[in-house]
């Protein structure tokens, strides 16, 4: 695994858990403190922004280039969680199940690369912890009544969809 492969990673992983920090902080901004699941919430975005603290400095200790599209996706995050939380708990719950699906994959993939090279064991543990948090998130969502939301399964996979493509546009950009 080359260097530019590994900069890819921490790149588009260090933008995804931004993007999750924006996403909840949308959520918080329609729901407050009083929501069904605000405390669940804020949990989850207490360890997003762990994640994200941790990425950033990995940023800076090995010199990767972060997403040219950060005011981008601190925008959009931002749309994500606020237009999912005021169509409803159950869909601000939708919105983290689709998108943790998405990261549980996306972090799985990068694991399966990491192991087979024997590349990069920090940032292999890294992910590996965080995929955990993320699998956490998922099914935390889905006991809360992600699959209750109004059109689920569109909604769900309009946000899959535009997970995958983030990650994409975020590995180059």
């Amino acid at each position: 695994m080359n260097r530019d492969e590994l900069h890819r990673m921490i790149r588009v992983d260090q933008a995804g858990e931004f993007g999750a920090t924006r996403i909840y902080a949308g959520q918080i901004a329609v729901m407050g403190d009083r929501g069904p699941h605000s405390a669940e919430i804020r949990h989850m975005a207490d360890q997003e922004e762990g994640h994200r603290a941790r990425f950033d400095d990995m940023l800076v200790k090995r010199g990767v280039r972060p997403t040219a599209l950060h005011p981008f996706w601190s925008a959009a995050g931002y749309a994500l969680g606020a237009g999912t939380a005021l169509l409803g708990p159950e869909a601000a719950m939708a919105c983290t199940a689709a998108v943790e699906e998405e990261i549980d994959k996306h972090y799985s993939e990068q694991l399966d690369r990491l192991t087979e090279t024997g590349a990069d064991p920090e940032l292999a543990e890294m992910i590996e912890e965080f995929r955990e948090d993320e699998r956490q998130h998922r099914d935390a969502a889905l006991a809360n009544g992600a699959e209750r939301a109004p059109a689920y399964p569109l909604l769900a996979g309009a946000i899959k969809l535009g997970c995958r493509i983030a990650i994409r546009v975020s590995e180059r950009i």
